[in-house]
């Protein structure tokens, strides 16, 4: 079996002052990348983690701080791994899957649906601009007042 990746996460910078982090671990334990020294030094309050959703619509993002992992496997383990919660969450909607698909099946699969990709493509676009407004400085009660939203069909 071939490993997918020898470095637990992947790094990019906006900036001299902003990283982009992505675990190339199993979600499950995307926690375990700030066991490593060059991550370990960043505090609850320099975190945004995007994530998705099943109970938000595709297209619909919500933000917040603080709270419980939802279910959500990476959240209960960036908690665990980081013994708080209250980091920045921006949540993208995924919806949920029409039986007799399983969630599994469901969150690992490509958007099929007609104009799924879409959705989903839009509430990834709704959640960078989030995170590009907090990086350059708005109010998290701004940013999460301008989203936090139901989107109408």
């Amino acid at each position: 079996m071939k490993k997918r990746c020898c470095r637990p996460y992947a790094i990019g910078y906006i900036n001299r002052e902003t990283l982009l982090i992505m675990p190339l671990t199993f979600m499950n334990n995307s926690g375990a990348i700030f066991n490593y020294s060059s991550l370990s030094k960043h505090t609850k309050n320099e975190i945004i983690v995007i994530c998705d959703t099943l109970d938000l619509p595709q297209g619909t993002i919500r933000i917040k701080k603080g709270g419980s992992s939802a279910g959500h496997n990476g959240l209960k383990s960036l908690m665990a791994h980081l013994l708080d919660r209250e980091f920045i969450r921006i949540y993208v909607g995924i919806g949920r899957p029409i039986p007799p698909e399983t969630v599994v099946e469901y969150v690992l699969r490509a958007p099929q649906e007609e104009g799924e990709q879409e959705m989903i493509k839009k509430g990834i676009d709704e959640a960078t601009i989030a995170v590009i407004d907090l990086i350059n400085g708005k109010s998290l009660m701004e940013v999460i007042r301008a989203n936090n939203r139901k989107v109408t069909p």
